[in-house]
């Protein structure tokens, strides 16, 4: 089975191949009811229409910039005079093909809605004059700050609140048109075309009419009634199933669709929400966000926005006052800005995009598909034993009228039992063939979805959730995952020599000890060489906004008693470079006052590439003097002394230039060291714990991290990363040939000074050469590729940009590597319950196809009815996926290694369990069938037929009662720990065994039962209950172990894992 699981029902769980999709689509057959089977598949041919449409429009928009780009080249050449005809003529024809035609703002005519809101602009003319690129009528118009007092907007204020209801019912809401969603009247329908039980209701209504007719009303019709309220019954409860599924999908597209975005309301700078975003707001852009709407440019440094989502180009668009115009879903690559929202929702350029394409759907996980493969194979059994059981049921019937020489006559009697043999063959295929072995893994991943993101884990892919329970290795980021992320400065190295830094109030020992001009360029380069703002907060008290380092060293110059405005107002600022993970600093030069032609340059950053790019050190005296070999050996020595306390260290430069030409690049060398910040971050609570739970469960943790190594090994150490394996650099690390390579990577514990490109040659390394299912942090923009790369893409939710997310499976909300490890134990979890609820099934139909087939054969009747193996059905399908695959996960599962990439999913435990449990069910029941009357000595007036049937039907539910709660450990003989802490497997055993009753004693009539005595109830109870013993006898038997072990290379030394490592 596994082989042919392998080769037919197999996908990659990111990005599966189109081919393997399809492979298994048509390896499948024995499907009751595509609609509901395979609602939650990808629809392939709407994705290729989807995609065929994108990149239709993604060619009109590639063409239309071109035209743009065309026409600007036309305007710079008119601008400086060349062309003069071109100038003339020819750019109004090429701006009348991009813009709007020679009407200008008189083209669109204000409405009477517009003008008696107050505003002087058309939302469709505001539109196009961004999607356009219409410098033209931007000028018209009087350029950004024409067009803000078009939309009652200032540029500083931003919009207020209030007005926010008025400027949606104008120019729209920010949200892209979407399918409605699915009622549960259309789940209904979904689960009734079911082709068994369109066959059953159809044979029941037939039974109905014959009934009636032989035996009279109201008699005649409880067996088909009884079919009929069966079906609904089986309807309905998959369809409240199902429906709330999906209401749980909806939650988690809601929450995943809801992005925060940073804008200037009511004078103030704060979050709202990307679908509150109205036409007039101003927007904070940095690197790595989302253009949440199309705008315009009001002012920012160094933009550059990647434009490949709309037109396909990688090549990525300067965006300045010469060239304004921002699309919704672009992303910026560098720099920051500050945008004047024009047009959201639908009318923007996205917005269009996304209106037309109809989205095929999310791709299917392994486990879904597998189970695909398993539900084929058994219902492909199931169907054969429904043929052989119709063709022995008619066999008998015929032989016994032959024999009695009544093949000749016919009566409605003898087409009623026809109905029912025919009706049985159906009954079987509906309990053969398991149907909600596809769907189990859905509700199960539905179920550990929505409790993730109650513990602040949105899990974006639905196979993330599979494959965490399968990771070997975790790449983790330092600062904010395994750290508080709440820094402050702890230390300073300044005029040679080093000062603790107290946060107590009126205490400054800084300024008493260094001179006036050292204290005055220190503060400057603090509160100006920064992408971080202090904004008022509603309780009037200074914010920060920004990230945390930038956060701590705000703080740091507020105690110093700075202030921002202050040099701000005194130094203009002419060119910023500001930080990524590339560049590790961030550069910055301001005018000198008095207009002169004089400039000075600041440089923060990473501290090993600050001190090589400086020449010169302020000395003691606050003096600027030569650096010498003697005085960089200290400065190395101060840096790792700060290091070795586990401070993150930055050195701060600063250098003075004079002339107009230098105005256009910040320097890079011959800067002077003005100081080494120490940072103090924390390593979060519960860390230690979290990578010793990994550790024990075969997962190794790894720290990539762009911080200096010997604050990173501090940091390892502390959170037990760092043991008996090595740490290396970045720069170290792309050295190696791919021989050393293969020897170091698995003793690899902390990699220091990464770059991004490091962690992506880490992951792929682990992947391909080692076998490894990775999982991967990633906060920045330049993560992106290993976030992708990576098995399983961890984006953060705090300090995590936009693209990461959008590139990340699962984005951990808190930023905490606690909540990682809660992930791969729910991923665990989801893997065991499908197990759990597989081997559950599995027996059922066992036991049911071959009881059934052997009673028919030797008796020539099945002995549950119609409505009972319909009972049966909906325990081991619906019921038993809820009880069994939404159990919590335990502590136990993290003791265990982790599941291997081709490990078999039906184990050598999975097929003890259900061939010992079917043997012993299969006999009992067997026996009460043929010899239950004498054993039970069930002698008596009435007819002891139905008595006996009820008997075997009411044992062999609660054999599947009891097998069920064997089921929640297939290992372990206590199978009732923990029990009462799931209280949905609690509910279903309570409803299943009130129905069960219900059903035997007070609707015979419909079920084809009569009411047990006590002691017929308790010996049925009784032999369920022996299921128990059996299950620990079947524990008990020794089975050879099936794990998988990735194949190393050759030279791959496993490191030690599991509780040893711990």
């Amino acid at each position: 089975m596994e082989k042919y699981l392998r080769e037919n029902f197999s996908v990659q769980p990111k990005n599966p191949s189109e081919s393997a999709l399809r492979r298994w689509r048509s390896a499948v057959s024995v499907v009751k009811n595509p609609r509901r089977r395979f609602r939650m598949v990808a629809n392939l041919a709407q994705r290729a229409d989807a995609e065929n449409k994108r990149r239709k429009l993604q060619e009109k928009i590639r063409v239309a910039l071109y035209v743009q780009k065309a026409a600007l080249h036309f305007i710079n050449a008119g601008n400086r005079g060349i062309g003069d005809r071109i100038g003339r003529g020819g750019v109004g024809q090429v701006g009348d093909g991009v813009g709007r035609g020679d009407g200008g703002s008189g083209g669109y005519m204000l409405s009477n809605e517009t003008q008696e809101a107050g505003f002087g602009i058309e939302p469709d003319e505001l539109a196009s004059i961004v999607r356009s690129h219409d410098n033209k009528c931007l000028e018209l118009h009087e350029g950004v700050e024409g067009i803000a007092r078009a939309v009652r907007v200032s540029l500083h204020e931003g919009v207020i609140s209030v007005d926010v209801e008025h400027r949606q019912n104008i120019y729209g809401f920010n949200r892209h048109a979407e399918k409605a969603p699915r009622s549960f009247w259309m789940f209904v329908w979904d689960a009734m075309q079911d082709l068994t039980l369109i066959i059953l209701m159809a044979c029941s209504l037939v039974s109905v009419g014959v009934g009636i007719l032989t035996e009279g009303w109201p008699k005649g019709m409880y067996d088909g009634v009884g079919i009929i309220l069966s079906i609904l019954l089986v309807v309905f409860v998959t369809s409240i199933s199902d429906y709330k599924q999906s209401l749980q999908f909806k939650d988690l597209d809601k929450e995943k669709k809801n992005v925060s975005i940073q804008v200037t309301r009511d004078g103030r700078r704060q979050k709202v929400s990307i679908h509150d975003l109205v036409v007039g707001d101003i927007v904070h852009l940095s690197i790595g966000d989302i253009v949440p709407a199309d705008g315009l440019w009001i002012s920012g440094f160094g933009l550059l926005i990647d434009e490949s989502s709309l037109s396909g180009e990688s090549e990525a668009v300067n965006i300045d006052g010469r060239k304004p115009f921002l699309l919704s879903g672009t992303t910026v690559q560098d720099g920051y800005a500050k945008m004047l929202i024009t047009s959201v929702g639908v009318r923007t350029e996205w917005g269009r995009l996304m209106d037309t394409l109809n989205e095929g759907g999310d791709d299917e996980t392994p486990l879904q598909v597998k189970l695909n493969g398993v539900a084929t194979i058994i219902g492909k059994i199931g169907l054969g034993f429904a043929l052989l059981t119709f063709m022995v049921l008619t066999s008998r019937f015929l032989w016994s009228k032959i024999a009695q020489h009544e093949i000749t006559k016919w009566s409605l009697n003898d087409a009623s039992q026809l109905l029912n043999f025919f009706a049985t063959a159906v009954i079987i295929i509906v309990v053969a063939v398991p149907e909600g072995l596809p769907l189990a893994v859905t509700l199960s991943l539905a179920f550990a979805m929505k409790k993730l993101m109650n513990d602040k884990a949105l899990v974006r892919h639905l196979s993330a959730c599979e494959t965490m329970g399968s990771a070997s290795c975790i790449c983790t980021d330092k600062t904010g995952t395994l750290t508080t992320n709440h820094m402050v400065v702890d230390k300073i190295w300044i005029c040679e020599q080093t000062k603790v830094i107290k946060s107590g109030p009126g205490e400054n020992v800084l300024k008493s000890s260094i001179s006036e001009h050292t204290f005055d360029l220190l503060l400057q380069s603090i509160f100006q060489d920064t992408a971080s703002e202090i904004v008022k907060g509603l309780d009037g008290k200074n914010k920060i906004l920004g990230s945390p380092t930038e956060s701590a060293l705000l703080e740091f110059g507020l105690l110093l008693g700075g202030d921002s405005k202050f040099y701000n107002n005194k130094y203009k600022i002419v060119k910023v470079e500001p930080f990524n993970s590339i560049r590790k600093k961030m550069s910055l030069l301001v005018a000198l006052p008095g207009g002169t032609d004089k400039y000075r340059a600041f440089c923060k950053g990473a501290s090993e590439l600050i001190v090589k790019m400086c020449d010169k050190v302020v000395n003691a005296d606050g003096e600027v003097v030569h650096l010498n070999e003697q005085q960089k050996i200290s400065i190395t020595e101060v840096i790792n002394g700060f290091a070795s306390e586990a401070l993150r260290t930055l050195c701060i430069a600063f250098k003075d230039i004079e002339g107009s030409s230098k105005r256009d690049c910040i320097p890079e060398d011959k800067y002077t060291l003005i100081a080494i910040v120490g940072i103090k971050d924390p390593v979060r609570p519960g860390v230690k714990e979290a990578v010793k739970t990994c550790l024990e469960a075969g997962i190794v943790v790894r720290m990539v991290t762009g911080d200096n190594i010997n604050t990173a090994k501090a940091i390892a150490r502390e959170c037990g990363i760092l043991t008996d394996g090595i740490a290396i650099e970045g720069p170290d690390f792309r050295n190696k040939s791919p021989q050393e390579l293969e020897k170091i990577i698995p003793k690899i514990q902390v990699m220091a000074r990464s770059l991004p490109l490091d962690k992506h040659s880490l992951v792929s390394h682990l992947r391909e050469n080692f076998n490894e299912v990775v999982a991967v942090t990633g906060d920045g923009t330049n993560d992106a590729p290993a976030l992708h790369e990576a098995d399983i893409g961890l984006a953060m939710g705090i300090a995590g940009t936009e693209v990461a997310k959008e590139n990340a499976d699962v984005i951990v909300m808190d930023d905490n590597f606690s909540t990682i490890v809660n992930v791969a134990r729910w991923g665990r979890a989801v893997y065991i319950n499908i197990q759990k609820f597989v081997q559950f099934q599995l027996t059922v139909n066992v036991v049911a196809l071959v009881l059934n087939f052997i009673s028919a054969c030797v008796s020539g009747s099945a002995p549950l009815s119609a409505v009972q193996m319909l009972w049966v059905n909906m325990i081991m399908d619906t019921l038993g996926a809820l009880a069994l695959a939404t159990e919590p996960p335990h502590d136990g599962l993290m003791k265990r290694p982790p599941i291997g990439k081709n490990a078999k999913f039906i184990t050598r435990v999975m097929w003890r369990n259900i061939i010992g449990q079917s043997i012993y069910q299969i006999i009992v029941l067997l026996v009460l069938k043929f010899r239950g009357e004498q054993i039970l000595k069930l002698n008596g007036p009435d007819d002891t037929t139905f008595l006996l049937n009820t008997v075997i039907f009411n044992t062999f539910v609660f054999c599947q009662v009891f097998n069920e709660i064997n089921s929640r450990d297939m290992e372990k003989i206590n199978v009732f720990e923990g029990m009462l802490s799931s209280w949905v497997f609690v509910m279903v055993m309570g409803v299943t065994i009130c129905f069960q009753a219900l059903i035997v004693q007070y609707l015979g009539a419909f079920a084809q039962t009569v009411p047990l005595s006590p002691e017929l109830w308790l010996a049925s109870v009784m032999i369920g209950a022996v299921s128990l013993v059996v299950a620990v006898l079947l524990k008990c038997i020794p089975v050879p172990s099936s794990t998988y072990t990735a194949t190393n290379h050759d030279g791959y030394e496993q490191l030690p894992s599991g509780p040893d490592l711990a």
